[in-house]
């Protein structure tokens, strides 16, 4: 494992590799660079930007019909965006896991971030996700491969919580 509070983004990528995951739906987010940049430079993922996160989802609808297995990364305000394309994956019974790093807890200084973020766990359950949540940089590698288990053996919609004690903290002057 990784081993510092900075470096988890590695324990993720391990696990992404460990289960052969080939595309990466990600709208750009300071929490998730490292990790973005990573699936970028390596040349079994295509690493794909969106706009905003429903494209994500039905990017790794479309990539599961096709054989491959995919995430979505993307950060809690985001999750308010997709709402409505969540319900393709219990319509067509499709594996989804996406990797969330959280916004509107611990040390948030954007008053904006702080709705979605204690709504991110309810309306992924709400859509028929399994949700966890890692706050323990020692934890991310471990619960970044149940996720995918969850996901790609077990067929279920996954999201792990990337607690906001995992990204430095932010402000407006930053």
């Amino acid at each position: 494992m990784a081993g510092n509070q900075t470096d988890w983004w590695k324990d993720i990528y391990k696990a992404l590799k460990e289960h052969d995951v080939r595309q990466v739906a990600y709208v750009p987010d300071a929490g998730h660079t490292d990790l973005i940049d990573a699936c970028h430079d390596d040349n079994e993922m295509t690493a794909i930007v969106h706009t905003t996160e429903e494209e994500g989802v039905a990017l790794l609808s479309g990539a599961w019909l096709g054989g491959a297995r995919g995430v979505l990364l993307m950060q809690s305000s985001g999750v308010g965006n997709c709402i409505n394309m969540l319900s393709l994956i219990q319509t067509c019974r499709f594996p989804f896991a996406t990797f969330v790093t959280m916004r509107g807890q611990w040390h948030e200084f954007n008053p904006w971030q702080t709705h979605m973020g204690q709504g991110t766990e309810p309306a992924l359950a709400n859509a028929g996700c399994i949700v966890e949540t890692v706050e323990d940089p020692e934890d991310v590698g471990a619960q970044a491969s149940a996720t995918l288990h969850r996901a790609f053996v077990g067929g279920q919609a996954t999201a792990l919580l990337l607690h906001q004690r995992l990204v430095p903290i932010k402000s407006f002057g930053k």
